[in-house]
This record gives structure tokens, C-alpha cells and sequence, in this order.
């Protein structure tokens, strides 16, 4: 049974790639549901959603893209719909509705997309797909949220003699306003409301003689606000009939609610359902932003991570335009620990925290940043001791906490976990704590157990090299500079070059030689070892860099030289053509002139004619008779050759012209002068200037000399007198 503590989580900063795919889900209760991912116990369940999210990636490159699944929650409205006998607002219904056909069409659309989502049509197949709930919804109430005139029978007719009232309201209204204003006794602004009602804006000195009923007054009391008495017997018949329409649509209401009570398991169910698309969704995004895939997972235990980035990390870099450095590594049964070292600062924390938060985030159905040829196997526990850990509440010292760490280490470790712990050992006492965490190693190593630690201890380094199935690796560093590479280096422990840095920062020299002093010569010799160790590596990680770059010259080189040797076999085999076709022409010539030789002295046409004819016939008995096909196609190659020798010479033409274009800046020529070195323009032979006359120089080759203008000389080296 898979089982990953919540201390883990927090040691590898899960919440924190929790909390960026919550962001990427469009609904409040899908990033709820993000921020609850925790890793899965069941192995069929983790694939499902893993595929599921691939799946959902996919649908950002393919033409049949997902469509929109986003909702308004309805948690208010589920629980109104548990409670017996209580009615929805008439919004509430329209969000219903909403719900109900973005769930029906997103099931319509994976259905017929099976082949391209098998996975997410496999969690859409487990939810019923109906339409009564629309339909209900739609025949009562608007695409506006509001009730419909034909919602009831008795609905429709009060709402037809409210309208009729309103025309009365309305024509009694402009009857009074018209005779009242014609008297004078209105303000300028005639008219206005009150209380939602229609009323006359009345000057104070006439409101006695305006029948109607006064609502209010202005703030100055210079208006009087009367509603006519005429209006005022419609007004009241209004205010009746919206008293009734008010009951009918509560009466509606309730039996809507109702009808819809029965689906209320169902709406959870598209409700769930949407949100744990949405959760696929924000998923799918995070791994689009760091360019995450499916790793292959293998029930062999081993684990390769190639190309591995820290996800954190890769966003905060891309956001600063910083490099992200990758990391290879491999875990498997003939090496299953790593025991990283190294110098501070130089990336080991953060690759042992790179395969763990990896691992866990793929044990939580979360695609991961790595090379397609990554491998892992499912873990049943991912053990962490990272960072200070000092317990204030249990007034454990930092040391102390890490050895409860360890014992708990002790009792869950077995074949299928993988430990990770950040410094080992330290905490106490180098020689007493080193050889205390010796020991824990040890017992991991012998329980069959994955794990990567990072350590200075130099016991540790050594115990890793004795162990058959551990490794050491360490942090490459330039051994000039003294700069991290961000590399991971397996199969050598590596040097904290602790004496080396702290020259690099400016302490004195004497001071560094005093504390050599102080420790173990040993100790600084093996650590001297390691640290040139590392440096010779890193001299032939270059060289080999460098191997490799002239092969791939040597092999273009070769694959240049292939082609030019083909052209020439080419050339040749034309020439030979050419050659046995003149050959062949001057035979025949040599025959004719001899007929013409016969002709000239013998004049016995037909004997001659005979023998002409005899010629021809032989050569045309070698000649083929081509078809209409191989004619064809003889006149087609001969227009892709001219067609191809025109576009050359167009190139030609172009290169020229560009050429022409293009100022040619001619450098100083030198000044020569007696006793310079110097060679011909075409020539190789050196020789030295003997004398100058005018613009001829005598030079002197050794076995010979030679007079030659200054213009047609170069010169090779000055010699110092």
C-alpha cells in the first residue's frame, strides 16, 4: 500500500507545484480540488489519471480540442435541494441548466472522441447524460433568467391584465399631465417617481388644487409629488395583480423545485465530474508550461530520470531568463544509493530534491519535466530528512530531531521506498555523528532500499566506494574558477574543496596553511586526492568534448570527399563516353574518306554507293529505335537540365552583381624592405630581399636568386636585425 507522509510533501515543497496548477483551473471548487492532490495508494487509479492528463495535453496540438467545461458552482443550491419542501430562486435554475448542458455536450463530444480520449471518456461513460433536467428548466424559465409568460395558464392571464392596467395607468397619467400642465401648475420638469409609481411634479402653491394623492416633496419643499387620482385606481389594481403574479410564480417555483429534487444525486455528479475536468485541465497547463511528459513506468525497479528538471525552479528561471540546468540519474538494483558530494552552493540539495519531487509529483497523477526515455517504478513510501528540522514545540535540537527522523527511517525502510536525506550526519560531532550515520547507511543498504544522500563526510564517501551497489557522484565544479556546473558527475565522490574556495574569498594564505595544520594530514590529503580527481575529470570531460567534435568534422569531411570521388567516377565514365563516340566518328569518317578516295580515282558509283550503304546499315543495325515513351522522356530531362542551368546561371548572375556591390576593402600593403622574408604571390618557395631598385627587389632563395617586382611579393616574417 502506497503511503507518503505529509512531513514529505512539505520537505519537497509539493504544495508549492499544488498551489501553480491551482491557478491554471478555472473554477473555485476545481482549485479546491487541486490543492487536495495527494499522492495515490491504488496503482490503476494513478495510471488513469496520469493518462487522462496526457490525454488532456494532447488536445492542445490536435484539431479536436476539448471544449469549454467551465460552471458556475451550485453548493448553495444542493443544499436548498436536500431540504423537504424548499424552492430555488429562478436564477439558481438557469445555473442548473448551465451545468446540466456543458456536462451533456463535454459527454457528447468525448463520446464521439473515443479514439482520441479514451481515458477521460472512460470517467465521462460513469455519468448519466439527460436532458429532462434542461428540458424542465427551459420550459419555465428564459435563456434571461426569468420566468416565462407561458409558464402557467394562470401566470399568462395575469401578466396579459397587468399589461392592460399599465396602458390604463399610462393614458390616465398623460390625460392628467396634459391638463394640469396647460394650467401651469407643474414644474418644469413635469414629472417623475416615487415609490416606483409614476407621479406629477406639482408646484407647492397648486397642490390643493391637484386631485391625487401626495407621496412626497422635494428637499426644498418648493414641489409637491402627487400621483393622480385617476392613476391612483389603476395604481392600486397593479400593485394587486403583481401581488398575484408574485404567488404564482412562488407556486411555480416550488413545483419546479420539485421536479428537479429527484435529479439532486445527478447534479452532484455533474458537478463532480466538471471539476475533476477542470483539476485534468490545470494539470494539462503546468505540464505545458514546463514541458512535462509520461515517463514510461515499469515494474522493474529502477528509476531514470534523463534530462530531469526541478519544476520550481525551471519557472523561476524562465521568469528571470536564467538557465535551468538538467540532471541525469539512475537508480536501479546493481545501484541503488547515490552518495552526492561536494562544495556548498553547487547543486546538490537541489538534485536530490529533483528526483523526489518528480517521483512524488508522478505517484500524484502529475505529468513530470523529463527526456521521453525516462523509466521509473512506483514507490511505496518516499522517505525525506532535507533542511533544518529543529523542533521548537518538542525542544528537540536540530540533531536530536534528525535521530527520530532515523529511527522512524528505520522501521518503515524496505525494497520498495526511497530515502532522501540532505547532510547527513550532521548535527553533532564530525567523527562520533559520521560514524553513528555510517551505521544508518549501512542498514539501508543491506534493507535493498533506493536513495540519494548529500554528505562532506569523507567516511561516507568511502563506505559508498566499498558498497557494491552504491555509488559516490558528485557536483562538477571548474577547477579554475572555482564555479558550479550544475552537472551531476556519477562514479567519483567529490571534494568540498573547502581550502580552495576560501583562497577564492580572500582569506590569507598563512591563515589557510594554520588550519591545515590543525586536522588530520590524511584527511587533506585525501580530500587533495579527491579535489585533483575531480579536476583531472573535468579536464577529460573536455577533451573527450573535444574528440568528438573533430569526429563529427573527420565524418564531414569524409562524406565531402564521398561525393567528390562519385562526381569524378562521374566525370570519368562521361569522358569515356565521349571518347568512344569520337573514336566511333573518326572510323567512320576514315571509311567514307576512303569511298571518296575510291570515287575520285574509279568513278563506279554504283560499287561505291553499295559499300556506303553496307556502312550504314552496320551502324544503324548497333543503333536502338527509341519509343515514344523513352523520346519523352529524353525531351522532359533535357528541359529539367536547361531549366536547371538556367537557375545556376541566375545564381551566378546574382552572386556577381552582389559581388559588385560590395565594396572591397584592400588592406595596406606592407612596406618591404632589404632583409625581409618573403614569397611570391603564386609560389611557395621563401626567400629574403637582398636589394631594392626602384620597384624590383633581388631575392635571394639560398640556391638561387631571383629579380621580381614589389607588387608580386608578400611578406612572411621580419627579420630583427
Amino acid at each position: 500500500m502506497i503511503s507518503i507522509t505529509e512531513k514529505t510533501l512539505q520537505d519537497l515543497q509539493f504544495p508549492t507545484v499544488l498551489e501553480t496548477i491551482s491557478d491554471g483551473c478555472n473554477t473555485d471548487i476545481g482549485k479546491e480540488k487541486a490543492l487536495q492532490i495527494k499522492p495515490f495508494r491504488d496503482k490503476e487509479e494513478l495510471m488513469q489519471s496520469l493518462m487522462q492528463t496526457s490525454e488532456y495535453v494532447s488536445s492542445f496540438q490536435n484539431n479536436n480540442a476539448i471544449p469549454n467545461h467551465g460552471f458556475d458552482a451550485i453548493s448553495h443550491e444542493i443544499k436548498f435541494l436536500a431540504i423537504e419542501d424548499s424552492f430555488l430562486e429562478v436564477g439558481s435554475f438557469r445555473k442548473i441548466a448551465n451545468l446540466s448542458a456543458t456536462t451533456n455536450v463535454l459527454l457528447n463530444f468525448l463520446k464521439k472522441f473515443d479514439d482520441y480520449y479514451p481515458n477521460l471518456n472512460a470517467r465521462a461513460s460513469r455519468v448519466e447524460l439527460t436532458k429532462d433536467i434542461i428540458s424542465a428548466i427551459d420550459a419555465i424559465v428564459d435563456k434571461y433568467g426569468e420566468i416565462k409568460d407561458n409558464a402557467s395558464p394562470a401566470l399568462a392571464g395575469i401578466r396579459q391584465n397587468m399589461n392592460l392596467v399599465r396602458g390604463k395607468v399610462n393614458q390616465s397619467f398623460g390625460s392628467a399631465l396634459t391638463q394640469y400642465n396647460s394650467l401651469g401648475y407643474l414644474d418644469d420638469i413635469k414629472e417623475s417617481f416615487v415609490q416606483n409609481r409614476r407621479v406629477l411634479a406639482v408646484l407647492a402653491m397648486y397642490r390643493r388644487k391637484v386631485k391625487g394623492s401626495i407621496l412626497g416633496s422635494s428637499k426644498t419643499g418648493s414641489i409637491a409629488y402627487i400621483e393622480p387620482e385617476a392613476t391612483l385606481k389603476y395604481s392600486r389594481e397593479l400593485a394587486n395583480l403583481e401581488y398575484e403574479e408574485k404567488e404564482e410564480i412562488t407556486r411555480i417555483l416550488k413545483n419546479l423545485s420539485n421536479v428537479i429534487r429527484p435529479y439532486l444525486p445527478l447534479l452532484i455528479e455533474y458537478q463532480d465530474f466538471l471539476s475533476d475536468i477542470d483539476v485534468v485541465a490545470g494539470k494539462a497547463k503546468y505540464a505545458n508550461r514546463i514541458n512535462a511528459i509520461l515517463p514510461t513506468i515499469t515494474e522493474e525497479r529502477r528509476l531514470f530520470f534523463r534530462e530531469a528538471y526541478h519544476p520550481i525552479l525551471y519557472l523561476n528561471n524562465k521568469q528571470k531568463k536564467e538557465i535551468t540546468y538538467p540532471q541525469t540519474i539512475e537508480l536501479k538494483q546493481e545501484n541503488r544509493i547515490i552518495v552526492i558530494s561536494g562544495p556548498n552552493a553547487g547543486g546538490k540539495t537541489i538534485s536530490l530534491k529533483t528526483v523526489g519531487l518528480l517521483q512524488l509529483m508522478l505517484q500524484s497523477g502529475i505529468l513530470i519535466p523529463v527526456h521521453e526515455r525516462s523509466e521509473t517504478f512506483l514507490f511505496d513510501r518516499i522517505l525525506t530528512d532535507i533542511g533544518d528540522n529543529q523542533s521548537i514545540e518538542n525542544h528537540l535540537s536540530t540533531y536530536s530531531y534528525r535521530l527520530k527522523n532515523m529511527n522512524y527511517f528505520l522501521k518503515k525502510c524496505n525494497k520498495k521506498t526511497m530515502f532522501l536525506i540532505d547532510e547527513f550526519g550532521t548535527g553533532s560531532d564530525p567523527e562520533l555523528g559520521g560514524a553513528l550515520a555510517e551505521i544508518f547507511l549501512e542498514e539501508f543498504y543491506h534493507r535493498e532500499a533506493f536513495g540519494i544522500i548529500t554528505t562532506h563526510y569523507s567516511n561516507l564517501k568511502i563506505l559508498a566506494n566499498e558498497l557494491t551497489y552504491a555509488t559516490n557522484a558528485n557536483m562538477m565544479f571548474d577547477e579554475k574558477s572555482l564555479e558550479p556546473m550544475y552537472k551531476l558527475a556519477l562514479g567519483q565522490a567529490g571534494s568540498s574543496f573547502t581550502f580552495e574556495v576560501a583562497q577564492k574569498n580572500g582569506i590569507p594564505f598563512g591563515l589557510i596553511n594554520r588550519a591545515k595544520k590543525k586536522i588530520e594530514v590524511g584527511k587533506v590529503r585525501f580530500d587533495k586526492t579527491i579535489a585533483t580527481l575531480q579536476k583531472e575529470r573535468s579536464k577529460l570531460e573536455k577533451t573527450s568534448l573535444n574528440l568528438k567534435e573533430e569526429e563529427t568534422r573527420a565524418r564531414e569531411e569524409s562524406k565531402k570527399m564521398e561525393n567528390i570521388n562519385t562526381k569524378i567516377q562521374q566525370k570519368l565514365e562521361s569522358y569515356q563516353e565521349l571518347y568512344d563516340s569520337n573514336q566511333k566518328i573518326i572510323y567512320i569518317g576514315q571509311k567514307i574518306d576512303d569511298i571518296a578516295e575510291k570515287y575520285f580515282n574509279n568513278k563506279n558509283k554504283k560499287e561505291l554507293i553499295g559499300e556506303f550503304l553496307k556502312i550504314v546499315e552496320i551502324e544503324n543495325s548497333k543503333r536502338k529505335k527509341a519509343t515514344p515513351k523513352e523520346v519523352k522522356a529524353k525531351v522532359e530531362k533535357q528541359k529539367e537540365i536547361i531549366a536547371e542551368v538556367q537557375v545556376k546561371v541566375e545564381e551566378i548572375r546574382k552572386e556577381k552583381k552582389e559581388k559588385k556591390l560590395k565594396p572591397v576593402i584592400e588592406k595596406p600593403k606592407p612596406i618591404l624592405k632589404v632583409g625581409d622574408r618573403v614569397r611570391m604571390l603564386d609560389g611557395r618557395s621563401v626567400g629574403s630581399i637582398d636589394l631594392i631598385e626602384k620597384n624590383k627587389a633581388i631575392v635571394n632563395y639560398g640556391i638561387f636568386t631571383s629579380k621580381v617586382s614589389l607588387d608580386e611579393l608578400e611578406l612572411v616574417e621580419a627579420v630583427k636585425k
